[in-house]
């Protein structure tokens, strides 16, 4: 077993003794912190539902309606000129969205293309570099109540942006 094997299965029950070990000499009351912060964490689960439903609608209602077809249709022939499988298009798109039905996009394109086609390989790097935007805008801005977003938002799309378009160049660059 080499040592970054070994590394990595003691790392993690390391950490979590030396937290115990420090808050015990610290004379914190570690299982009573514990269990306040399951608590904080269950209620703020509880306080993200109704932000994660709104959001689920709103992309169901997206696709279902067509204007995601349609919106893809209309920008094909820029897509094709940059020579971008129109594909990955909608996996990009989705991925600023919802983080699982991008994996499940990922999926799918990897199931109907391959691990090992350009496709594939293009999809699984879009869904390592890039972030779920407006999942994290909704959801977690919304469940601690920040109201102004429009610098967040900004940013995150212009970074995911630049993913896709890393990816493509990268992929297209590496394997093509």
């Amino acid at each position: 077993m080499s040592l970054i094997n070994s590394f990595s299965i003691w790392f993690v029950p390391f950490l979590i003794g030396f937290i115990l070990l420090y808050g015990t000499i610290k004379k914190v009351p570690t299982y009573e912190a514990f269990v306040e912060g399951g608590k904080e964490g269950f209620s703020m689960a509880i306080s993200i539902i109704p932000f994660l439903v709104g959001m689920l609608v709103s992309i169901s209602v997206f696709r279902a309606s067509g204007a995601l077809d349609l919106m893809l249709n209309f920008c094909k022939p820029l897509f094709d000129r940059l020579h971008i499988p129109g594909e990955v298009v909608p996996l990009a798109l989705m991925r600023t969205i919802s983080g699982s039905g991008a994996l499940g996009m990922t999926s799918d394109l990897i199931a109907t293309y391959g691990p090992d086609s350009f496709i594939g390989r293009l999809a699984s790097t879009i869904q390592g570099s890039t972030d779920t935007t407006f999942y994290v805008l909704t959801v977690y801005f919304g469940a601690v109540g920040i109201r102004k977003m429009g610098y967040a938002v900004k940013v995150g799309l212009f970074a995911d942006l630049i993913g896709f378009i890393s990816s493509c160049i990268v992929v297209s660059l590496l394997f093509s």
